[in-house]
């Protein structure tokens, strides 16, 4: 069995996370340009009259699917129904605390009219959030690109409750494994329209 790699054409990382203050929200922050993805969910770091808070990271990560739809086309790889994709992405050791038990939901980004659009961004700063996207390009937790916003703040994703076909999910124990999950039907779609 023949194995062909395709690598994300953009990725970044975006977050209503707070900044070291602790009241203001690092939501117009991107990460584009990071050499990892941090996918966290932090709870109680701040709390309010509200309540404690919620801080969340997500990632986004696009591949270039008319790459895959002139492979099909050439013949470099098998037609539909004879071939799986699988999304693969690799933990990054570090002296954190990481978490266990936990599942993570791999979804499509979503869009009105049909886009999945979005812009990946120039930001590095994953502890301070500091390298803001107001007025300029990227995506954030606000936007999907710098004069866009996402429908709802975090992103625009497919509903797994109604859109199996575009949601995935994988279950951690340990919190230190490889995310390996088999994104065969997102893909499909996604080559069928390319």
């Amino acid at each position: 069995m023949a194995i062909k790699r395709y690598f994300a054409s953009k990725d970044n990382t975006i977050t209503n996370a707070f900044k070291s203050n602790l009241s203001t929200r690092g939501t117009g922050s991107n990460m584009g340009q990071a050499d990892i993805l941090e996918v966290f969910s932090i709870l109680g770091q701040a709390s309010s009259s509200a309540g404690l808070s919620s801080e969340l990271s997500r990632v986004l990560v696009e591949f270039d699917t008319t790459d895959i739809a002139a492979d099909r086309t050439a013949g470099t790889i098998p037609a539909s129904g004879s071939v799986s994709f699988y999304l693969k992405m690799y933990n990054a050791k570090h002296g954190q605390t990481l978490p266990k038990n936990y599942t993570m939901e791999v979804k499509a980004v979503t869009g009105s009219s049909g886009t999945r659009e979005w812009e990946e961004g120039f930001g590095l700063d994953m502890e301070g959030y500091s390298d803001s996207t107001v007025g300029g390009t990227g995506s954030n937790w606000v936007n999907r690109m710098a004069s866009t916003a996402w429908t709802a703040a975090g992103g625009d994703y497919a509903n797994p409750d109604t859109d199996l076909s575009s949601s995935f999910a994988q279950t951690f124990d340990d919190g230190t494994e490889d995310l390996e999950i088999n994104v065969t039907t997102l893909v499909e779609q996604w080559v069928n329209s390319a």
